[in-house]
């Protein structure tokens, strides 16, 4: 029995066991708008932003081990796409884009609402396609999947001229996928990891140093059972938060820009670094060279083998899914029957310990005005430290890094690559739909809602019973903050001179809204909020204008070159 190329889409998307789908329609989707109509397996979430799509298919990608799924239509529909795509692109999450074409006749000859999507897409991509034949629709979208989600995760697109969606031809989908060109590895190599695991028991002053690849990796418990039989020290990027429990007393907190001193000074000082599921990236460990002015040995854990070596040198590569890799580690740690040398490794404690001493994120907790690090403390205790946390980017997310303690892997969800604001109502959405009961916040500030507050109503129309915490501090924070320190205090259109009554804003959405301004009534907002289990809350804490994010490593400094107060 022939079907049309939008059933087959639709039919393909259920045979995934796609659970939602976020999107926006338009003229060159109308027709898998019509097949998704006449079905339920698949619930379809109606955006307000193309852009709002694909952020929310990211956040549901990041909270669960689900590929997210979004639909928008040819031209604006694509363009109004790639901020999110881009997004998704750089945090490695897991993604299919389906995106409307005109038809394939009129392709190459500007016709309305024509973009060529392959060529916008392609740097921001893991991989795209464009179908220009229905019989090879079903094989391009189990491909489309299949590349998203192993390996290195990212973003596919499967771009569908409108006339392949009407023609017509019998359904089969492929129960599995080989392509000879793409063959990511999973085993690491054993020899690489007995290398490596010599190394880490000779180490003196070691340092295990881990990103987003843990997280995606489903590696947590591997690395918690790994860290806790060395003893050493363990720290997450902004990426990995989660992937090792930050109430753990081997945890350093976050590295990096806005990482804690302990942290920074270990990574910059250790002997023998273990990497796994990071990359060394410029917000990480600064400037390179002020990296290499201290000799270590670097072992890299990645399952992106161009990942490797691509800003530090290391000394022992290992390509291959880190959750294989840990566990083959543990394995041998057991089997060796001995450990690091004990005396060395408590002495390294002792240093940390003193580095810990300085107290790098205290703030004035008697101050009249609300301070945005108490809010987010004050959040943490509220919610015992299990809510899932997206943000959007600046201050706030920096702030939320550094004082929501994430003991659990996937409840962080944030934009690290690329930065993105306006990511965190719409990812919250996603991951809402991923996790329906359990309580999930957005922490934003009064720059980055406004970017998609147009959800607001997205939210509305599914129920979806969000907590914004909301930073006002009247600023872009962040520029305002880079001004101040590097730019002579001139606040070149940094600060925010219309702003929304975002009380009323909410309420007219037909959300509850709350304005705090007094530090004694932080507590007794964010439960009040909390009770409200089935309303969004948006929550405007109005705070401390002047208040800055330390530590700081400026731009092209090194680790141990930060700025404390």
């Amino acid at each position: 029995m022939e079907i049309t190329g939008a059933e087959i889409t639709v039919r393909c998307l259920q045979d995934e066991g796609v659970e939602f789908i976020f999107g926006y329609p338009g003229g060159a989707v109308l027709h898998i708008y019509d097949e998704l109509f006449k079905q339920d397996r698949v619930k379809h979430i109606l955006v307000r932003h193309e852009q709002a799509a694909v952020h929310a298919a990211d956040g549901y990608a990041r909270a669960c081990q689900k590929p997210g799924v979004c639909l928008v239509t040819s031209g604006p529909g694509v363009t109004n796409a790639v901020t999110g795509i881009a997004t998704a692109y750089l945090d490695s999450i897991p993604m299919v884009v389906v995106t409307g074409q005109v038809p394939t006749h009129a392709i190459g000859q500007d016709a309305f609402q024509e973009v060529d999507t392959v060529g916008i897409t392609r740097p921001c991509v893991k991989h795209n396609f464009l179908v220009k034949d229905v019989r090879d629709l079903a094989a391009t979208i189990k491909k489309a999947f299949y590349i998203a989600t192993t390996g290195r995760p990212g973003p596919v697109l499967v771009d569908i001229p409108k006339d392949v969606t009407t023609a017509r031809c019998e359904y089969a989908y492929p129960d599995k996928v080989e392509l000879r060109s793409y063959n990511p590895v999973v085993k690491g190599h054993a020899g690489q990891i007995k290398k490596a695991m010599a190394l880490l028991l000779e180490a003196r002053r070691p340092m295990i140093y881990t990103g987003g690849g843990i997280v995606l990796g489903e590696a947590a418990a591997e690395l918690a059972q790994l860290v806790r039989a060395l003893g050493f020290p363990c720290t997450n990027t902004l990426m990995g938060l989660g992937g090792f429990p930050a109430t753990d007393p081997q945890f350093l907190g976050m590295l990096g820009m806005h990482g804690t001193y302990e942290a920074n000074m270990a990574m910059q000082h250790c002997d023998v670094l273990l990497a796994v599921g990071a990359r060394f990236d410029d917000r990480v460990i600064g400037n390179p060279k002020h990296f290499y002015q201290e000799e270590r040995r670097i072992i890299h854990v990645d399952v992106d083998p161009s990942s490797i070596s691509k800003r530090v040198k290391v000394d022992v590569p290992i390509v291959g899914n880190v959750k294989e890799v840990l566990a083959e580690m543990n394995r041998q740690l057991a089997a060796s029957g001995h450990g690091p040398d004990a005396a060395a490794v408590k002495a390294w404690w002792t240093q940390i310990d003193l580095w810990k001493g300085r107290d790098c994120l205290k703030f004035d907790r008697g101050s009249a005005i609300i301070k945005p690090q108490m809010v987010i403390e004050k959040l943490y205790e509220v919610t015992a430290g299990d809510a899932f946390v997206t943000s959007d980017v600046g201050q706030h997310q920096m702030w939320a890094a550094q004082f929501y303690k994430f003991d659990k892997p996937r409840r962080w969800i944030n934009s690290g690559g690329l930065g993105t604001m306006g990511f965190g109502l719409p990812a919250a959405m996603g991951v809402q739909l991923a996790h329906p009961g359990a309580p999930v916040v957005c922490v934003t500030g009064e720059a980055s809602i406004q970017m998609c507050i147009q959800e607001l109503s997205t939210c509305k129309q599914y129920r979806m019973p969000i907590k914004i915490v909301n930073l006002n501090n009247r600023y872009m924070g962040m520029v305002r903050q880079w001004q101040e320190f590097f730019h002579g205090n001139r606040y070149a259109e940094s600060y925010m001179d219309a702003l929304p009554d975002f009380v009323k804003l909410a309420e007219s959405y037909g959300h509850v809204g709350m304005r705090i301004d007094k530090p004694a009534d932080i507590e007794s907002a964010l439960k009040e909020a909390f009770a409200r289990k089935d309303q969004l809350v948006f929550l405007d804490f109005v705070t401390d204008q002047t208040e800055n994010v330390f530590p700081m490593v400026p731009g092209g400094k090194g680790l141990s070159e930060m700025i404390l107060v």
